[in-house]
């Protein structure tokens, strides 16, 4: 088979990059915009949004295990991505309605319990709809297409396109939700573009040349056996890699998903100034994709690794220690301190993310590709979106507890997230030594 059959062509790399690219333009607003609508429209309460990524989480995981293995019996991944990316353009619009439950306007007693679970549930909808397209869909056809010709190229895709959406999503997400907070308008052009983006994979998306059913039994005997864990165990490098995925990610969503509302109601910013910040810095970090593409051509791996970390931790201590209301101004984009610590972040967090996605997805086996995406869900989702609200919910309540204009009690995220998390980061490099052991031995046997 040779390059032009499988993982090659100007189609081929149009859908990586379109489908890619707008999949995490929709993953940006829900991790981005999802959360500063809850506190804006809803309540000013980190509770509701540990509920909405646990919740989501288990729905993901739940989708991706489902149609993951759905797609490997019938050895089909493009109905899936479509029906999934429409369905999920579908749901983000609905996710925005709940604000007619409140008025807009934060509410309490019975209307905000009725409102807070419409917003988890839609949220759960959304994300469940969007992993059957994303990641039982377009991850599986991405590792598919995967060959030592394109693995860079794809490895960089993977790991710019969730900062290339992060910086469309949150200029264009502010932009459009603007002064007024016009959240609604946000909700519908980007599910718009994800419906279109679906239409368009069921007329123009070809699954890879050579990809052939696999049945293991009925549907719920191959469903249940992706979570036989000895068989995972089996594959210690693989485990190891996972766990690294694991620790990092825990770290990362003890504040990530509160990075919004940390800037525009502790800081002092607006919605359109923080894509702004978070854009210009992000920008440049992504000079990253270079040095970590070479590590990737030399297989360095763990180099890229640890390399990824060390960034991270820069990033992430540098907004704990200086970014702080009396060390910002939110009358200007130029505050030093966010800029640096956003950019060092961007550059760990980009390298990171193109050096695991090639190296777990080089140790999948060729027969079981999609559900093996289930077991990427369970580590890179399920564990640290169920585990970090845990830690980071307490933080913020003990921290950040203020009186809105209102006269009502609100939590407003703070420094000190990053804090945490930053040693939650430095907790990465124990299984990363253990991958880097197993994956020693493993070229050693070669």
């Amino acid at each position: 088979m040779n390059k032009r059959e499988k993982g090659s062509g100007l189609r081929f790399w149009a859908l990586v990059w379109g489908l890619g690219i707008i999949g995490q333009l929709c993953w940006n607003v829900e991790n981005q915009w999802f959360n500063t609508f809850v506190y804006a429209k809803i309540a000013k309460d980190p509770t509701i949004i540990s509920w909405m990524v646990a919740v989501s989480a288990i729905a993901t995981t739940i989708a991706t295990f489902v149609f993951g293995t759905l797609s490997d019996r019938r050895g089909k991944r493009k109905p899936f991505m479509a029906i999934g990316y429409i369905l999920w353009g579908i749901f983000t619009i609905l996710f925005g309605t709940t604000e007619f439950i409140t008025g807009g306007r934060a509410a309490t007693g019975q209307l905000l319990l009725f409102a807070a679970t419409a917003v988890v549930l839609a949220d759960a909808l959304m994300s469940f709809f969007g992993s059957m397209g994303n990641d039982a869909g377009f991850n599986a056809w991405l590792n598919d297409n995967m060959n030592d010709a394109n693995r860079g190229h794809i490895g960089a895709a993977l790991a710019t396109q969730p900062i290339i959406g992060t910086i469309i999503g949150t200029v264009v997400g502010g932009l459009l939700i603007g002064a007024n907070d016009n959240y609604m308008r946000l909700f519908l052009v980007m599910g718009g573009l994800v419906i279109v983006f679906g239409v368009l994979s069921l007329f123009v998306l070809k699954d890879a040349p050579g990809l052939q059913p696999s049945r293991q039994g009925g549907f719920w005997k191959q469903l249940l056996s992706a979570f036989d864990y000895k068989a995972l165990a089996r594959r210690k490098e693989l485990v190891w890699v996972f766990l690294v995925l694991t620790v990092y990610f825990v770290a990362f969503n003890v504040y990530y998903p509160h990075v919004g509302n940390y800037m525009i109601y502790y800081l002092g910013f607006g919605a359109d100034d923080i894509g702004i910040i978070q854009g210009v810095a992000l920008i440049f970090g992504m000079l990253a994709v270079i040095p970590a593409s070479r590590l990737l051509a030399k297989n360095k791996f763990v180099l890229g690794t640890v390399i990824a970390v060390l960034l991270s931790i820069v990033g992430v201590a540098t907004l704990g220690v200086f970014g702080r209301p009396q060390r910002v101004d939110p009358t200007t984009i130029f505050n030093w301190p966010l800029l640096i610590g956003l950019f060092f972040f961007g550059c760990g967090y980009i390298m990171f993310m193109q050096v695991l996605s090639v190296w777990m997805k080089q140790l999948f086996p060729e027969e079981a590709k999609g559900q093996f995406e289930g077991f990427r869900i369970v580590f890179f989702v399920l564990i640290p979106w169920v585990v970090s609200p845990f830690i980071a919910n307490p933080i913020i309540k003990r921290n950040g507890e203020i009186l809105d204009a209102n006269g009502l009690t609100a939590y407003l995220p703070t420094h000190v997230l990053f804090l945490v998390s930053t040693l939650l980061i430095l907790a990465t490099f124990i299984p990363l030594v253990f991958a880097a052991r197993e994956r020693k031995k493993r070229e050693a046997g070669a």
